[in-house]
């Protein structure tokens, strides 16, 4: 037996049948996170539920600002704007009475996109309703469910009289899906561990690598006339489109590079531009003199964010220079939110043979690894605390889309496999007896 990557049988079969005496709860506890209407900016109600439920189990809580300069002044801080949430971070933290194993980070994030129409969607989309097996809401499985996971496979130790021989902490963000300065600030913070467990809706694998994010906006000009003579205009509109054109070319010469990136070699596309958003004008009957373009692009691990915004940079004066109205009129770029770099999780830690040994208990099958083509908040603990960064959760669909759903039956076996890897990564003792916190 590998005593660093076993523990007894015993105790692995009394955690995961905690995790089923708890699970009940727990789907009660994730609706409840779901019901908040947590978009960005208006996570503060869902993070002092959160800060509420950490001080009722007896952690040490902290709640703290985003501290804009720290961050600003950070290479892994992205960019700020109006709409940056000021909602806090919530930290949760557990003693143990003995250091005696490895310390761990356990983290989610609380903030959700928008919906989009909720006429589209078949079921009210902060209710948390559950058919089958399936939770059914706008963060469901992105990821209240995870979120939720942190705490109750942390529960499931102490329903059996234990709790980690080290120190947890639970960490609850925002600003995940916009820049990523959340994780950031609690690593400003100063909250440090020998590992971190991010439970995102990654079906039940483990990420190996995952791309950066930038976010920029375009605003391109116009000359406003009437329509009737409208060939003495310059539609801002029309720039707009050619201007993506360009930037749709840049995308497909990041691609061909896959190849220079084995990890990402396999995928068909991996780096993504999105238009996320578009808008402009003013009167159907008026060229348009103004349209605003908010794009997403992605980048390969290793790619520096300063390089790539520059590689953007360079192709829209490029593109402008050659264009007619643009040229006259050169586009304004702003990079307004994320700012990020991919990571690789690099094979051969002890933490990942930890966790492959919990799920090969819990699922009857070997860990699978993935490759992430989107942002994930694991970043920061792989780049900046250079640690073992492990990104791992259960199944999900329609993130982002109508209808997110959360699978249940994964969420379970998922806790069982957390509560298994915590219990090997950190070692446990007996419950204190002046709280579950393990104060004093």
């Amino acid at each position: 037996m590998n005593s660093d990557i076993e523990i007894s049988a015993e105790l692995e079969r009394a955690l995961i049948d905690s995790v089923e005496a708890g699970f009940a709860e727990q789907l009660a506890f994730t609706r409840r996170m779901v019901e908040f209407r947590s978009l960005r900016g208006d996570e503060s109600e869902l993070q002092a539920f959160f800060h509420q439920a950490l001080q009722q189990r007896g952690y040490e809580v902290e709640s703290f600002g985003m501290d804009r300069e720290l961050i600003e002044r950070h290479p892994g801080g992205s960019k700020w704007s109006d709409t940056h949430s000021s909602a806090p971070i919530v930290v949760g933290t557990h003693h143990p009475r003995e250091e005696r194993g490895r310390s761990l980070i356990l983290q989610g994030h609380v903030d959700v996109v928008p919906t989009g129409p909720q006429s589209c969607w078949e079921r009210d989309p902060f209710a948390g309703e559950i058919d089958g097996q399936w939770m059914y809401g706008r963060g469901a499985g992105d990821m209240k469910a995870g979120c939720a996971a942190n705490l109750f496979a942390l529960d499931a130790l102490r329903r059996i009289g234990l709790q980690p021989a080290a120190r947890v902490h639970i960490q609850s963000v925002v600003e995940e899906e916009s820049t990523g300065n959340g994780a950031l600030m609690a690593h400003l913070r100063g909250y440090r561990a020998d590992a971190a467990l991010v439970p995102e809706p990654e079906g039940e694998q483990l990420v190996r690598a995952n791309v950066g994010v930038l976010w920029f906006q375009v605003m391109v000009r116009g000359l406003p006339v009437h329509v009737h003579t409208m060939g003495e205009g310059g539609n801002a509109i029309d720039g707009a489109y050619r201007l993506i054109g360009a930037l749709r070319e840049l995308e497909q010469q990041w691609n061909e590079r896959k190849v220079d990136h084995p990890l990402f070699a396999e995928l068909a596309h991996p780096i993504n531009l999105n238009i996320g958003k578009i808008e402009g004008g003013d009167w159907a009957s008026s060229v348009p003199c103004w349209c605003r373009v908010d794009c997403r692009i992605s980048l390969y691990p290793g790619v520096d964010a300063d390089s790539a915004a520059k590689q953007i940079s360079d192709c829209i004066a490029a593109f402008a220079a050659s264009d007619p109205l643009l040229s006259e009129f050169p586009p304004e770029l702003t990079f307004n939110g994320f700012y990020a770099e991919g990571y690789v999780l690099e094979p051969g830690s002890q933490a990942e043979a930890v966790l492959a040994r919990a799920h090969r208990a819990v699922f009857g099958r070997e860990l699978e690894t993935m490759v992430s083509p989107a942002y994930l908040d694991a970043r920061v603990y792989a780049l900046y605390d250079r640690i073992p960064a492990l990104c791992y959760g259960p199944v999900a669909k329609n993130v982002h889309g109508y209808d997110e759903a959360v699978d249940l039956d994964s969420l379970k076996e998922i806790t069982k496999a957390m509560a298994l890897f915590i219990a090997q990564w950190c070692k446990t003792e007996p419950v204190a007896a002046e709280g579950p916190g393990g104060q004093g």
